[in-house]
C-alpha cells in the first residue's frame, strides 16, 4: 500500500499527478483550476520550488497579481539566480504599475540569462 500523509490522505503519487495535471490546466488556460490542484501539492510539500513557481505562473495568468508576486518572491528567496522568476516577477510588477521594481527584475533576469526577450525588456540603454 502506498505511503500516505495521515492528515491529508495524499500520496507522493497523488502529488505528482496533481502537479502534472496543473501544468496541463495552465496550458489549457485554466489557471484557477491549476491553483486549486497546486494548493494541495504545496500544502504537502511547502519547500517545492517547482510547485510554487507553477502556482505563481497560474496566479499571474489569472490576473491575481499580489499572490503571484508573493509566490515569485518566495521562489527567488530560494533560488536568487532563477532568471525566469526574475522576469516573471518583473512582468507582475509591470502589470501592477510598478515600473521601477519591474525594471530592476528585468535587468536581473537579463544579467543572469542573455535570453533575447530578457535583454529587450531590460532596456540597458535607457
Amino acid at each position: 500500500m502506498p505511503e500516505t500523509n495521515g492528515s491529508t490522505g495524499r500520496t507522493p503519487e497523488t502529488d505528482v499527478i496533481d502537479f502534472r495535471a496543473a501544468e496541463q490546466l495552465l496550458a489549457a488556460r485554466d489557471p484557477q483550476g491549476a491553483v486549486k490542484l497546486l494548493d494541495g501539492v504545496i500544502a504537502a510539500h511547502p519547500q517545492s520550488t517547482a510547485a510554487r513557481l507553477l502556482r505563481a505562473r497560474a496566479f499571474f495568468a489569472a490576473a491575481q497579481l499580489r499572490p503571484a508576486e508573493l509566490e515569485f518572491t518566495i521562489v527567488l528567496e530560494r533560488e536568487p539566480d532563477n532568471a525566469f522568476a526574475h522576469f516573471a516577477l518583473a512582468r507582475t510588477y509591470e502589470r501592477r504599475g510598478c515600473p521601477d521594481q519591474a525594471r530592476r527584475h528585468f535587468r536581473l533576469a537579463a544579467a543572469l540569462d542573455p535570453n533575447p526577450e530578457y535583454l529587450q525588456q531590460a532596456r540597458f540603454d535607457s
